[in-house]
């Protein structure tokens, strides 16, 4: 026997609805909810270029930023320091804040435009600039946070 186009669409209801109770039973009995992801960037500036990075940081970074801030595109950014323990070590943080880790998706392609207005350059100007920063400091390395918040 056949089974209907009638008894396959219950049945898949019957799944769907199990699963999303399921789930949504999963959430609820977590200690913890779901909060914005933070991207990390551990900088160490090269010997007497400190003031010097910072002065970039409080100019285009600041203004890059400021604009991704208003488009919606980060919902905030911070910079801390700190004396590094080792020689290897960073004395620069950078952190930029998302409201949850879909907003990285296709991120590139919502923030080149803005760059592209705040700055006025164009990517590959804004690379050679990169490349410029190489004088002041070196990126260690990035790392992507989580924010869990307790119930």
């Amino acid at each position: 026997m056949r089974p209907t186009i009638l008894a396959l669409a219950t049945a898949l209801s019957i799944v769907s609805a199990a699963a999303t109770s399921n789930t949504a039973a999963a959430q609820a009995t977590r200690a913890y909810r779901e909060g914005p992801v933070v991207a990390v960037s551990y900088v160490r500036t090269k010997p007497g270029m400190f003031d010097r990075y910072m002065e970039y940081l409080n100019t285009a970074y600041k203004t890059n930023l400021e604009a991704e801030k208003a488009a919606g595109l980060v919902t905030d950014y911070a910079i801390y320091t700190s004396d590094a323990r080792t020689p290897t070590d960073h004395d620069v943080m950078l952190t930029v804040t998302y409201k949850n880790w879909a907003a990285l998706d296709n991120l590139r392609d919502r923030i080149e435009p803005v760059a592209n207005r705040v700055l006025q350059n164009t990517e590959r100007q804004r690379d050679q600039q990169y490349i410029d920063r190489g004088a002041m400091r070196e990126v260690l390395g990035t790392r992507t946070y989580q924010q869990l918040y307790l119930k």
